[in-house]
């Protein structure tokens, strides 16, 4: 029983090894690889052995020309993060504590989002916002994301108030709270960590897109950074470092996000998982 018991006690870390493994080990291989010499070929994991060479960021930058790019990622970002989540917890509410007319449908209607990939609808989309002429614009790339990223907004808010007590919304009622009052003043300061990873998966999911950018952006100048990183590859692709280094430089916002709330994401998994 005890070897059993030890046995048990051992396999937690090490799945726990072999995950962290997985996640830091290509970032451990693309940041010793943005440090090499410029025009070093690499296949893998490889220690500088010619001294730490920090130029190849400073070339990238200045190449590839990641200030346009990355202002422009974060205006649509700031765009993007404040008004989906405010649409999908507005729809959220209304469906998980209202008798909305048709409320199943339309919610079946938004989860069937969740099932067709953006590759399907890119093309109809640019002949559409063509057509209003919001191609090459923040506005057109801004509601092209907020439409994208609403069934799941929409399904992760629902089932967040489907879990609050009803009590706690008739008593509210009982008081005279309007619906708005009852969101605003009572449901919505106990959901901080539900919004708050909801705001950093879209904050997430905005700033790594690259196929609406590629397809809703024509202009050079208007491109976001994972676009302007895709045309980067495609001229620098077999400089390994230089192109290690504009990768590291796209996605430093991310991870710089990621761990500054790094605690709200993870109350907020944890209490939808725990409340589930």
């Amino acid at each position: 029983m005890t070897t059993r018991a030890a046995g048990r006690g051992l396999a937690a870390p090490a799945v726990l090894a072999v995950f962290c493994a997985a996640v830091l080990v290509p970032f451990l291989s693309l940041l010793l690889a943005s440090v090499q010499p410029a025009g070093t070929p690499l296949t893998g994991l490889a220690l500088p052995t010619h001294g730490i060479h920090l130029e190849n960021f400073v070339h990238a930058w200045s190449r590839a020309g990641f200030g346009p790019l990355l202002r422009s990622s974060t205006v649509i970002a700031l765009a993007v993060v404040p008004a989906a989540v405010l649409c999908a917890t507005l729809a959220g509410y209304a469906l998980a504590t209202m008798d909305v007319p048709g409320g199943g449908k339309l919610y079946a209607y938004l989860l069937l989002g969740l099932a067709i990939p953006t590759e399907v609808t890119v093309i109809p989309l640019y002949y559409d916002l063509r057509a209003l002429g919001l191609t090459n614009t923040v506005p057109g790339l801004a509601l092209a994301e907020i439409a994208a990223f609403m069934p799941f907004g929409v399904f992760w808010m629902r089932a967040h108030f489907a879990t609050v007590p009803r009590s706690l919304i008739e008593a509210a009622r009982l008081d005279g709270a309007s619906s708005w009052t009852t969101l605003w003043r009572v449901l919505l300061p106990n959901s901080r960590p539900a919004v708050t990873t909801l705001g950093i998966l879209y904050f997430v999911w905005s700033w790594n897109q690259f196929l609406l950018p590629l397809i809703l952006i024509q202009d050079p100048s208007r491109r976001t950074a994972p676009a302007g990183l895709g045309f980067f590859t495609g001229r620098y692709g077999v400089d390994v470092p230089l192109l290690a280094a504009a990768t590291l430089i796209v996605i430093a916002p991310v991870v710089v996000v990621y761990l500054f709330f790094q605690r709200h994401f993870i109350n907020g998994v944890l209490s939808g998982a725990l409340k589930g």
